[in-house]
């Protein structure tokens, strides 16, 4: 408003030192400092952009136009001024006005524009950051949740349940079979299986219910608000059947089965790790029990994952302080009594339980590992001892056998230790016999038949330990180069008793005569397996009627007299 009058009264020649609106530009000074120091809300915000625009610019200069306009007009009117230069001044001013107002215009585009490039640089940067949460809590092939929003999502439904009477359900799967597919078809292959086998699970779940991957072939299911146990039941039994129908993995059908454990939340103080730990429990306890499932954890399977918990923390320590054993047990001739072999095994001399047997620690070697450690020991324990007895007693002719477990057959260096523990201990390798059982030979078919082949090769002998109680093929004898079969107790046990056990050893004997294999009965206790045995011309046995495995010193005497008695026939 003082710029108005002031152009007014300055072209009108009325302006005059000390005006009164001079105190209106002291005033509008004072005012634009003081709001210079106290700025107000933030400039950038979308409110304060949308109340600046290009009218509200030139609404402050519109006056000072008009004012000059006005004194133009009334000067050219009184003859004061010539009409050109009057309308050249206001030419100049609405020049000089227009071209600040350009400027500010220039400004505010330039404003903006970059409000507009911060915002489009704030969604990327949030979406990019969205996205990176959806990794780090997602498996990235199935883009199922994975383990930790998994359990983040169980501590949620736990926290919320404190007040709820209903059911909360973890499941544990593993796919069965599923390192085949890897083995046969390749990794791509098995991706390929995994992201079809988290659709068909998805397809038979709740809303509410969370479909987790953990791992390789292991899913997670989270089931909250379940009425009753029967319930969860019903969903694993959904989640078996939605994988009954075959797969198709590059135009070839595929099935695969899943074993499932169940964990249910108990009424208060549960842990989600603790929750997921039973179910994998009870998972484990339904794969021993044969493909496709389902056990529900109980608290009998606390115990025993506890024991076994205990027992592999204590085997390690057995190793290191040396408290494995190895006992022998002699493999006799049924027509002359003479001892023609000797089989190694291991036992734990327990600091506080005693000698303990296979049973109590053999499965655990083996799921953590140690066995592989355990097994070499023994292999090496073994071939030594041959050696000592072939340099005390003259002539003797047995051979040594040692027990491979699936894990050291699994093994491609396993050859080269067999190798370089004949050379250490100065046997002659076709006195070694390594003894395999069938379920560790269909374990990884491919591999087993190679390594066989190499340790075959190296001159050692190949038994099939425990025949007829896992994977008995016809195929399997034919493939795999094996030298002895060893009927397994279970139907030495029923000899001139069960029938049918009589039957199968008479099978299993012949089966082994028609291959060229030597056929060895275990675990003979009475005179009657010896007698039925002898009577169905199996050549040799082993077990308690002979002698239970004894330390190496125990057995030297039989061995004497048995290497004289093969001397004199």
């Amino acid at each position: 408003m003082t710029d108005t009058v002031y152009a007014h009264l300055l072209i009108s020649e009325q302006y005059a030192t000390g005006s009164l609106f001079d105190v209106g530009w002291m005033t509008a000074n004072l005012l634009l400092a003081l709001a210079a120091l106290h700025p107000g809300g933030d400039l950038t915000a979308d409110a304060d952009e949308g109340s600046i625009s290009e009218l509200g610019l030139a609404l402050p200069y519109l006056p000072v136009l008009a004012g000059i306009a006005v004194a133009g007009f009334r000067l050219v009117t009184v003859g004061r001024l010539f009409p050109f230069m009057a309308w050249t001044a206001i030419a100049l001013g609405v020049i000089l006005i227009a071209r600040h107002l350009l400027v500010l215009a220039e400004h505010l585009w330039l404003r903006r524009n970059l409000q507009a490039q911060v915002q489009a640089r704030t969604l990327e940067v949030r979406s990019r950051e969205d996205q990176l949460r959806h990794q780090a809590s997602h498996d990235p092939l199935t883009d199922l949740p994975n383990r930790n929003l998994f359990l983040d999502r169980l501590q949620q439904v736990l926290l919320r349940r404190r007040n709820d009477t209903t059911l909360v359900a973890v499941l544990f799967l593993d796919l069965d079979g599923f390192k085949d597919v890897n083995d046969s078809r390749g990794h791509g292959a098995g991706d390929r299986l995994l992201r079809q086998v988290a659709t068909r699970m998805r397809s038979c779940l709740r809303a509410e219910d969370t479909l987790a991957r953990i791992g390789g072939d292991e899913f997670t299911v989270l089931c909250p608000g379940l009425a009753s146990e029967p319930q969860a039941v019903g969903v694993a039994e959904r989640l078996g059947e939605s994988l009954a129908a075959p797969l198709f993995l590059d135009g070839h059908e595929t099935y695969v089965t899943a074993s499932i454990g169940i964990a249910y939340a108990g009424p208060r103080g549960c842990v989600p790790d603790e929750l997921l730990r039973d179910a994998d429990a009870a998972m484990y306890q339904a794969k021993e029990r044969g493909r496709g499932q389902i056990q529900v954890f109980t608290t009998a399977l606390h115990i025993r994952a506890e024991s076994r918990l205990q027992t592999a923390a204590a085997l390690r320590r057995a190793v290191a302080d040396e408290q494995l054993r190895v006992l022998y047990q002699p493999v006799v001739s049924l027509r002359d009594g003479t001892i023609k072999g000797i089989e190694a095994l291991v036992r734990w001399e327990h600091p506080e339980r005693g000698l303990l047997g296979p049973g109590d620690f053999i499965e655990v070697a083996e799921d953590t590992g140690l066995i592989v450690g355990v097994g070499q020991w023994v292999l090496q324990q073994a071939c030594c001892q041959l050696a000592a007895w072939n340099a005390a007693i003259a002539n003797l002719d047995v051979n040594i056998a040692v027990n491979l477990s699936a894990r050291q057959l699994a093994e491609p260096s396993l050859p080269q230790r067999v190798a370089e523990t004949i050379e250490a201990c100065g046997i002659d390798p076709r006195r070694l016999v390594l003894e395999i059982t069938e379920s560790a030979l269909v374990h990884d078919v491919t591999t087993a038949a190679m390594v066989l082949d190499e340790l075959k090769a190296l001159g050692v002998g190949l038994a099939v330990d425990d025949f007829g109680t896992g994977f008995s093929s016809l195929n399997y004898l034919k493939r795999f180069p094996v030298d002895v079969l060893k009927i397994d107790r279970s139907f030495v046990s029923g000899l001139g008793v069960d029938p049918e056990d009589t039957a199968i050893v008479a099978a299993v004997r012949a089966l082994g005569g028609a291959l060229g294999l030597d056929v060895v009965a275990e675990g003979v206790e009475t005179e009657l397996q010896a007698a039925k045995l002898l009577e169905l011309d199996c050549p040799y046995a082993q077990g308690y009627l002979f002698s239970r495995p004894v330390p190496a010193g125990a057995l030297l005497p039989s061995l004497l007299r048995s290497s004289r008695a093969s001397t004199l026939v």
